[in-house]
C-alpha cells in the first residue's frame, strides 16, 4: 500500500519540498485519499493486543488501520513481567518495538487519535475519531482495553501500577516476602489475600471500613495469620509512587511496601456498547471462542474481555483474533 504522499506523488509534480498535484489530476487524487480510508479492518487500541492483532492481519495481507490514544493503562508501570523473551522489560520498551514491527508492514497504517463513534452500515463498519474523520472497514477490532476506577484516597493513584499492584503473576516476585497489603472487602478480599499468601507471610487485609467477611472466613484468615485491618484510610503515603505507610483517619498508620487491590472499571470506549456487543455482569465484552463478539464482524481481544490482565495473555488473544477474523475474511470472499 503507497502512503498518501506517494500516492500524490504519482498524481502531481513536487516543487521546492511542495507537492502541487496537476490539475486533471484532482478528481483522481479525492478519490485515491477515499481509498486510503477504506480498511479490511480497523482496530481500535493499538496496545499488546491490539498490535498483535494487526501484525498477524498485516502478515495475511489484510489492509489494517489501527486507531490509538497513546494512553495505556500501565503507562506507570517500571517493568513488565511474566512475558517470555521480555521479561523485566518496560512497558513503553516493549510497546515501542511492537510498533515499529507492527508499522513495517505495508498494509498497515498507525493513527494517533482516539475513536469517538462507530455506526454499523451495509458495507461494514465506520469509525470517527475525534478531528471528525471517518474511516470505513469490512471488520472492527475493539483492543481497547479498561479504565480503572481509583478510590478516592490521595496517594493511590500515584502508587498504581507502581507499588500499588493488581496481578501478583506480574509483580508478585519482585515483592515477595516484603511487608504486604490487601485493599478489598468481602469475598474478593477474602480470595484476593488468600492468593497472595503464596508470595509473603506478613500480609494484612484492609477493609477501608467494617468488614464484610463471613465467621468462616475470618477465622480462615486467622489461621493463615493473615491480619484484619478495619480502620478507614485517610492518605496513602508513598516517595515517587513506592509506597511507605497507609494512614488511617484516626491518626495512625502501618508500614507497608507493597498492596494489592482489585479496582472497578468501565470500558475505555462506550461503542462496542452503541453497536449492540453485549457486556458480561462485570462489564467485560463479551466473546465466543474465536474472539467474535454478538454483533457480526465484531471481535475483540485483550483487557477488555478478560480478568486475566497480562501482557503475555494479551499479546496471544491478539494473536488469535488476527487468526480468526483472516479466516472470516477469506471465506467470505472464497
Amino acid at each position: 500500500m503507497l502512503s498518501r504522499r506517494s500516492f500524490i506523488k504519482q498524481a502531481g509534480i513536487a516543487a521546492g519540498g511542495i507537492i502541487i498535484p496537476l490539475p486533471e489530476s484532482v478528481n483522481s487524487i479525492t478519490t485515491i485519499m477515499k481509498q486510503e480510508q477504506n480498511y479490511d479492518v480497523i482496530i481500535i487500541g493499538g496496545s499488546y493486543s491490539g498490535l498483535s492483532a494487526a501484525l498477524t492481519l498485516g502478515r495475511a495481507l489484510q489492509r489494517v488501520l489501527i486507531i490509538d490514544s497513546g494512553n495505556p493503562c500501565n503507562k506507570q508501570t517500571p517493568h513488565a513481567h511474566n512475558f517470555l523473551t521480555n521479561d523485566g522489560k518496560t512497558p513503553t520498551e516493549i510497546a515501542h518495538i511492537a510498533r515499529q514491527q507492527v508499522q513495517s508492514y505495508d498494509n498497515v497504517s498507525l493513527l494517533s487519535g482516539t475513536a469517538v463513534a462507530g455506526a454499523k452500515t451495509d458495507e461494514g463498519f465506520e469509525i470517527q475519531v475525534e478531528n471528525g474523520q471517518t474511516y470505513i472497514s469490512r471488520k472492527l477490532v475493539f483492543a481497547s482495553g479498561i479504565k480503572d476506577i481509583m478510590p478516592d484516597i490521595p496517594g493511590f493513584s500515584q502508587c498504581w501500577g507502581i507499588s500499588v499492584l493488581h496481578c501478583p503473576y506480574c509483580h508478585g516476585y519482585e515483592v515477595r516476602q516484603q511487608k504486604t497489603g490487601i485493599l478489598a472487602n468481602g469475598d474478593a478480599g477474602y480470595e484476593l489475600a488468600s492468593l497472595i499468601t503464596n508470595w509473603t507471610d506478613d500480609l494484612t487485609l484492609f477493609t477501608n471500613g467494617r468488614a464484610a467477611l463471613s465467621d468462616k472466613q475470618r477465622t480462615k484468615l486467622q489461621n493463615h495469620k493473615i491480619r484484619l485491618e478495619e480502620r478507614e484510610i485517610e492518605w496513602i503515603e508513598h516517595k515517587n509512587g513506592y509506597i511507605q505507610n497507609i494512614h488511617f483517619a484516626d491518626g495512625t498508620s502501618a508500614p507497608v511496601s507493597a498492596l494489592y487491590s482489585k479496582l472497578p472499571f468501565e470500558q475505555n470506549t462506550g461503542i462496542p456498547k452503541g453497536l449492540g456487543c453485549e457486556l458480561s455482569e462485570e462489564g467485560y465484552i463479551k466473546i465466543d471462542a474465536g474472539q467474535r463478539t454478538n454483533v457480526h464482524g465484531v471481535f475483540a481481544c485483550g483487557d477488555n474481555t478478560t480478568r486475566m490482565r497480562t501482557v503475555a495473555n494479551a499479546v496471544s488473544m491478539g494473536t488469535a483474533t488476527g487468526i480468526m477474523l483472516n479466516k472470516e475474511l477469506i471465506e467470505e470472499n472464497f
